[in-house]
């Protein structure tokens, strides 16, 4: 069983920066992809970024901005936001997939959630 812990969000401004934090409980394989996950109102969970085996994903709406990182020490991911946009608006979730898991784009292959933490971008 994974806990995921998630701290980070809050109000920030156009053109500025939050970086969440994902601290998970228990180990977590290097087999599994830790994303980043959001959820505007009205709109599906989709994935922001990742850590795959394979390497970093990202959405297009969010590359040269968004910057995924892990430290394996101290079992926690980040999300360092730059240049955040209104649009970048939701609530987000830490995830991990099982390991091997094949669709990591996909967030009904996510297997463990954080509780979400909500990321406002206004004036």
């Amino acid at each position: 069983q994974v806990q995921l812990v998630e701290s980070g969000g809050g109000l920030v401004q156009p053109g500025g920066s939050l970086r969440l934090s994902c601290t998970a409980s228990g180990s977590i394989s290097s087999a599994v992809t830790m994303g980043w996950l959001r959820q505007a109102p009205g709109k599906e969970r989709t994935l922001v970024a990742g850590i795959t085996r394979f390497g970093t994903i990202y959405a297009d709406s969010v590359k040269g901005r968004f910057t995924i990182s892990r430290d394996n020490w101290r079992n926690t991911a980040y999300l360092q936001m730059d240049n955040l946009k209104p649009e970048d608006t939701a609530v987000y979730f830490c995830a991990v997939t099982p390991p091997f898991a094949g669709d990591y784009l996909s967030a009904d292959e996510y297997e463990y959630w954080g509780q979400g933490t909500q990321v406002t971008v206004s004036s």
